[in-house]
């Protein structure tokens, strides 16, 4: 090959492509340096300038504020709302803030204290215009920071239009209006069962939550709080926004065992009882036997003479000698330890009887007592000779038995309420060191001195007679929810299998029945349900002294008999009209509320009802066009019966010999006047318009006249009169 030839083949240089080379070299180190100089300057804001650019959006941003929680409410056991919270505002004025327009407050027309007064009187109606206007100008001399404008807390609504009055409306700087938020629990159905539900504290502790104050409220604070939430102001695009820093929770909803039908009856009853004999408090408790859920729960106290409303939770924190009731116990104890048996008789005299020195007595003594008299009767007469010769006969060279017994079935059981402050049973040993066992103790233990029990303990054993010996804890609360689903559900809770034997039982509770059939509950007997219960009386001790201060009177039973579903406890303290009867007081409570209850839940099947004579078997059902006529009586289910039909309007009558509706026709002829009577306002104007006819109708309900008869010959424009009734 030539060399000419090998220089035309060898690759020729480009001139251009070490230029492109470095041109893309430039371009990678100009990006090289831009990144590194982008990380160096992050790096640098990050940490090197960190707290300046930290201040800088500190700058951008308000201080954190506080999302108040929703407090969960409180229903009861079919959904009720029985406690909700609702916010309350406090109205404040800072009469030394720094902008406080101080003329226009005292002499403008359209923002100063004279039109202020004004709208406040007519808005909270608490002061006159005068009076207001006097109160805020003391403010204003006094310089105070914190000013109130009125004593009551108002809503938000009513907070809203305030905040559009005369001077106030003016920005928070210049009139130095500013407002507390407080949390206030309401209760739709007012005092029921409210020392049971508890209040709340209305200052809002610093975390932003309400806290409970007693009760229900107090035993579920922790759930029912919920948790405060966090927002903050930010400067973004030129404006201040709002941020959600941290979503608030809200409480869970509790719901209670309460049946507010229940609970109104058992509250209303008490309370006229309250009344009526001018007492100083009372107590109502009634429990569901098979569950234990506290159905009704009241404690009414004398606020001022003839007004009663919630006072102290007595049902569960009283520890209060039970009286009479106790007997029951006492002598289920003697049954059971075979120291006697129904049947057995004892001597109690004139009902007076000497022990130890000490006089005890029974309530007829003046009546000359009632001689010899069995066990059974000895409950069914209540006597406190009779129960206390039976336990010292039994007992007295051995007392640690008996309360070893008394323990047995219960009677300190600790019932673990879920009301803060609840009470316990106190019955001593004898050998207890603390407390002073006298020769007297015994006997007057056995019929219900010297021990403390709480009504609700008391009503908790004898509910155990009623659910065949089975001992179950009361509870107050059905479920806790959260959003509407169902975080915890509680059961019933068995404290004691059986209180005692079957053969025991059934001897008590025959007892029971006695007293209010054959003894001191005689006014508890009903025609409408059998009830059961044990009368008590006693007087209460003050200072060791009892003569001199009161009696309390109790009955403690349950019901129906046969089959019981409730049981109850009535506690009134110290009346002052009539004699002092557990049987007559409190007994009468019971009976009432045992009545309205049975009657509240009676079922009836109407097809077993007879018929009222006035009754209306089968509806007025007018006349007209057959397929309406007959879609109304398909839909009531109605029998009725046709002919068959050629025209399409039909005339209606009722048999009521055969309960059916019948239907026949309506015959219509061209140029006759129809017949419209029986018919609604809409048929019948139709048809007579149809006719060429004007129509003048008065009245409602069905056509009973028209004062052109049906078949007479129309005449065109011709105005007709019908009467509807």
């Amino acid at each position: 090959m030539s060399e000419e030839e090998e220089k035309k083949e060898s690759p020729q240089k480009v001139p251009g492509n070490n230029r492109i080379l470095f041109c893309y070299f430039v371009v990678v180190v100009l990006l090289g340096l831009i990144a590194v100089g982008i990380v160096l300057r992050a790096f640098d804001t990050a940490f090197v300038e960190k707290e300046k650019w930290l201040k800088v959006a500190e700058s951008q941003k308000r201080p954190d504020r506080l999302i108040l929680p929703g407090r969960g409410n409180i229903y009861s056991c079919d959904g009720k709302l029985m406690a909700t919270s609702v916010p309350r505002y406090n109205l404040y004025i800072d009469f030394r803030a720094d902008g406080l327009q101080v003329d226009t407050f005292l002499y403008s027309k359209a923002n100063g204290v004279d039109s202020l007064a004004v709208y406040l009187s007519r808005k909270l109606k608490d002061k006159t215009p005068a009076g207001y206007k006097k109160h805020l100008l003391s403010g204003l001399k006094s310089k105070s920071r914190q000013y109130p404008v009125c004593k009551q807390r108002v809503s938000y609504a009513d907070l809203k239009e305030i905040q559009k009055y005369p001077f106030l409306r003016l920005n928070r700087f210049k009139s130095g209006f500013y407002t507390k938020e407080m949390v206030q629990r309401e209760k739709p159905f007012g005092t029921l069962a409210s020392r049971t539900i508890g209040d709340i504290y209305g200052e809002l502790e610093t975390s932003g939550v309400s806290k409970g104050k007693n009760g229900l409220e107090l035993q579920y604070d922790s759930l029912l709080r919920g948790e405060a939430g966090l927002s903050s102001v930010r400067r973004l695009g030129g404006g201040w926004t709002n941020v959600t820093e941290i979503e608030p929770v809200n409480g869970m909803d509790i719901r209670s065992t309460i049946d507010i039908n229940i609970q109104d009856i058992t509250e209303k009853s008490l309370v006229d009882k309250l009344k009526e004999i001018d007492a100083e408090s009372g107590t109502a408790v009634v429990m569901e036997v098979a569950t234990g859920e506290i159905k009704a729960i009241t404690n009414m106290g004398r606020i001022r003479e003839g007004v009663y409303g919630e006072t102290k939770n007595h049902a569960v924190a009283d520890e209060i000698e039970p009286g009479s009731t106790f007997k029951v116990a006492s002598i289920m104890v003697a049954l059971e330890d075979g120291v006697c048996q129904p049947g057995d008789t004892v001597d109690v005299g004139n009902g007076v009887y000497m022990y130890a020195g000490a006089r005890m007595t029974d309530h007829n003594l003046n009546r000359g007592g009632y001689g010899r008299i069995s066990v059974e009767q000895a409950i069914w007469y209540s006597s406190n000779i009779g129960v206390a010769k039976v336990i010292l006969k039994g007992y007295n060279n051995n007392p640690t038995k008996f309360v070893e017994g008394l323990y047995r079935i219960g009677m300190n059981a600790d019932l673990r309420l879920e009301i803060p402050g609840a009470g316990r049973s106190k019955i001593r040993m004898p050998n207890d060191s603390l407390r002073y066992w006298s020769k007297t103790t015994l006997p007057w233990m056995s019929f219900g001195y010297e021990t403390q029990v709480p009504p609700i303990s008391t009503l908790t054993f004898f509910n155990a007679i009623a659910n065949n010996g089975k001992m179950v804890r009361p509870m107050f609360t059905k479920d806790i929810s959260h959003n509407g689903k169902v975080i915890q559900t509680f059961s019933t809770e068995v404290l004691k299998s059986s209180i005692c034997s079957e053969r025991t039982l059934r001897m008590i509770q025959d007892m029971l029945v006695g007293v209010v059939e054959k003894g001191t509950g005689g006014a508890v007997r009903s025609d409408r349900i059998r009830i059961a219960g044990k009368t008590g009386t006693a007087q209460i001790a003050t200072g060791g002294v009892y003569r001199t201060s009161g009696h309390q009177v109790a009955f403690c039973g349950y019901f129906p008999v046969e089959n019981p579903q409730y049981s109850c406890i009535v506690v009134i303290r110290r009346p002052r009209i009539g004699y002092a009867s557990g049987g007559t007081m409190s007994g009468g409570v019971v009976k009432n509320i045992a009545e309205k209850i049975y009657a509240s839940e009676m079922v009836f099947d109407i097809r077993d009802i007879a018929p009222d004579s006035l009754a209306v078997m089968l509806p007025a059902v007018k006349g007209g066009e057959q397929r309406a006529v007959e879609n109304v009586l398909k839909r009531f289910d109605v029998n009725y019966e046709k002919e068959d039909l050629e025209d399409s309007w039909v005339l209606v009558a009722k048999e009521e010999e055969t309960d059916q509706v019948k239907l026949s026709e309506l015959s219509i002829h061209e140029g006759l006047v129809p017949r419209v009577v029986g018919m609604g306002a809409k048929d019948a104007v139709y048809l007579l318009e149809k006719a060429g006819l004007r129509v003048s109708l008065s009245g409602m309900g069905k056509v009973v006249s028209q004062n052109i008869p049906p078949g007479h010959k129309v005449s065109k424009g011709q105005t007709i009169s019908i009467t509807l009734k």
